[in-house]
């Protein structure tokens, strides 16, 4: 297994307001940059866009709020993965649809941790979102 070795490290935080202000505060930024949906450019993906809109989605799914901290932190990391790795992702088609195909990147952020990325490729528009990102194990 390949991973990714990011230099951004994950967001430190001690609750929940402190990490989503930060991890909302990159967000705007990326959402700034765009007219319409906020994305990212894949280098895996020849340059095509990853639309972010569907992280937040999945993330307030969770009942948890640690669980959804947990997750938030890595968005960092997450965003250069997606940015610059060109190692070829963990691929399958979703179970619940047939119609998509879900694409796992490994990656450590700078100290060492490792995470996965998980992006969903719509099959008929081409479309690529970035779902979820968690740690490892």
């Amino acid at each position: 297994m390949q991973y990714y070795q990011a230099k951004e490290k994950k967001i430190r935080g001690t609750d929940f307001k402190e990490v989503y202000k930060k991890c909302r505060k990159l967000y705007n930024e990326i959402e700034k940059k765009s007219k319409r949906r906020p994305y990212v450019r894949s280098r895996y993906f020849a340059k095509s866009k990853i639309f972010l809109g569907l992280f937040w989605q999945h993330i307030f799914e969770k009942n948890n709020y640690g669980d959804q901290m947990r997750r938030m932190q890595y968005l960092p990391c997450a965003i250069e993965l997606i940015q610059n790795s060109h190692f070829n992702p963990t691929s399958k088609e979703n179970p619940n649809r047939k119609s998509e195909i879900l694409h796992r990147f490994h990656g450590q952020t700078a100290i060492k941790e490792v995470f996965i990325v998980q992006i969903k490729e719509d099959m008929k528009s081409g479309e690529k979102f970035l779902i979820s990102v968690f740690p490892s194990g």
